[in-house]
């Protein structure tokens, strides 16, 4: 029989920040360690499956099964390019304004398309970040989530939004037949439940009353109908 839970595996992969979250399950879970661990975004999901993290925060879209996913937030996918580029007169650019340029398609790429638009370059670089480092030596421009160019950044390098491309959602995921205490307890947290709430449900709220708007009890009516008077002394 397995016993309790002494540790809560997180893993996150590039991009995502578990910071906020992080902080919350420490003034929460105190005595119980929160490990986050980096993991490569093609492995979240078998690390999953493999037991070998409890949970992860991952980007879709992935292969669901035996994974329960609750998506977070979509990121916004950006074309990283040379600072001096002719595209960076523009707030946001499109497939068509990037037709002609060469464009690298690192083997890591985690947008849901077979390839960017563009002139795609052969050469498929093994990571995000050998991609941007060829941007900045000039071979070619490539398409990330903007978490990913603000991971790589550099100051001879900038992006633009890029309108018509597919986007990244990051979600969190565990395992389909295994939702714990900790996990229901960090799922509360990313979803934004209060510490006193119970599985989504927020407490009921006492209304309070306005100090000014309280109401003096009336007076005593004397006989006469009128109001009754302090005897004098």
């Amino acid at each position: 029989m397995t016993g309790p839970q002494t540790s809560f595996r997180l893993g996150y992969v590039p991009g995502v920040t578990p910071a906020k979250w992080a902080r919350m399950w420490q003034e929460r879970s105190r005595g119980i360690p929160l490990e986050l661990i980096q993991v490569e975004a093609a492995d979240a999901a078998g690390l999953i499956r493999g037991h070998e993290i409890d949970a992860a925060l991952l980007r879709l879209p992935i292969d669901r099964t035996g994974l329960h996913a609750i998506p977070l937030y979509t990121e916004t996918t950006v074309v990283v390019v040379p600072k001096d580029h002719v595209v960076t007169v523009a707030e946001e650019v499109t497939a068509e304004d990037l037709a002609d340029e060469l464009m690298l398609h690192p083997r890591d790429d985690v947008l849901d398309w077979e390839q960017p638009p563009g002139r795609v370059i052969d050469h498929r670089p093994a990571t995000t970040s050998e991609a941007i480092e060829l941007v900045a030596a000039g071979t070619g421009l490539v398409v990330v989530p903007q978490s990913l160019a603000r991971l790589y950044h550099r100051r001879d390098l900038t992006y633009r939004p890029l309108a018509d491309a597919p986007q990244s959602g990051v979600a969190l995921s565990w395992p389909e037949d295994e939702t714990t205490e900790l996990m229901e307890q960090f799922i509360g947290i990313v979803r934004g439940r209060t510490v006193n709430s119970s599985r989504g449900t927020e407490p009921a709220v006492t209304k309070k009353t306005d100090p000014k708007s309280r109401r003096r009890p009336a007076k005593s009516p004397d006989r006469r109908g009128g109001q009754r008077r302090r005897p004098r002394r």
